[in-house]
């Protein structure tokens, strides 16, 4: 039996616009996706697999792998996803799923599933690193997306990251002196990034709005004040929102918010970052938001 772990992720800079090359802030979070794993030689050919949402079963499947077919689960859907990506690793793999062993493999997501946090991204890298196999290629190929979310599950910590023209990435020390001030709010919904992606490449777009993100993204690294940092996050948002058309979560959602609001990834759900400000919690929870999480609760750094 052995055991593999990735954090969560959370993508503070260039949502949507890393697709297309722009320099992402993404840092990794305390809960993620543990992975565990046992082999046996009893040519049998099989994979059970079982998928846990904190610690309660949600997925089971039995999976005959010699001819990829299904043979039990409860969620037909899910199970041939996973079959599929299963699929793409013994095809990447020099060892897993080659020689008519037994594979018993266990995951469990410690977060709620609408957080998006990374429930797949998790998921490619320990799979990747069981398999000893390149994690941005199984990404792209069983789900697509820039691939920043795998950089930070690989890494386990902050880092400064772009897609194109190719995949580069490096660690960063992201441990801004307000930290303690900055606050996290979910927005009790799970927003569709696929659907979000597809609208977004819909749209004309620049270079030089792409390089505008990246140049926002190195002077947020850096930022040590949060008046600074609470004003790029307020330009962030308003390119974006003049991009897509659409109102900013602020205006929104909290319109007479007195500090800014930003969207964390895809926009309409997940969560959104903000900063302390006097009766903070109140204000939120009187807009049935009651899902806050401070700096040291959710960032793993």
């Amino acid at each position: 039996m052995g055991e593999i772990f990735s954090p969560g992720k959370l993508m503070l800079t260039s949502e949507y616009f890393a697709i297309d090359g722009a320099l992402v802030l993404a840092v990794p979070t305390r809960l993620g996706q543990e992975f565990s794993f046992e082999e046996k030689n009893d040519e049998k050919s099989l994979i059970f697999w079982e998928a846990y949402h904190q610690n309660k079963l949600w997925l089971k499947a039995v999976i005959d792998y010699k001819n990829w077919q299904i043979l039990e689960t409860n969620i037909i859907s899910s199970a041939e996803f996973i079959l599929k990506t299963l699929k793409n690793v013994q095809n990447l793999s020099e060892t897993k799923f080659k020689d008519n062993f037994t594979y018993h493999l266990t995951t469990n997501l410690q977060f709620p599933a609408d957080y998006g946090l990374g429930s797949s991204s998790t998921l490619m890298n320990n799979l990747a690193e069981w398999a000893q196999v390149n994690p941005f290629y199984l990404n792209t190929i069983s789900l697509g997306g820039s691939g920043y979310d795998i950089a930070v599950a690989k890494e386990k910590s902050a880092v400064l990251y772009q897609s194109v023209p190719e995949i580069k990435y490096e660690k960063v020390d992201f441990n801004p002196s307000f930290k303690n001030e900055l606050i996290f709010i979910h927005l009790n919904q799970k927003q569709d990034s696929r659907e979000g992606i597809n609208f977004y490449k819909s749209k004309k777009k620049s270079q030089k709005l792409v390089d505008e993100f990246s140049n926002l993204t190195r002077n947020i690294l850096v930022c040590n004040e949060l008046e600074n940092f609470s004003e790029l996050m307020l330009i962030h948002e308003q390119k974006i929102s003049n991009f897509l058309e659409i109102p900013a979560v602020k205006a929104k959602f909290f319109a007479d918010c007195p500090v800014f609001v930003k969207s964390l990834g895809a926009w309409g759900g997940d969560f959104v970052m903000s900063s302390k400000f006097d009766g903070f919690k109140d204000y939120f929870w009187g807009k049935d938001f009651t899902t806050i999480f401070e700096w040291s609760d959710l960032i793993n750094l």
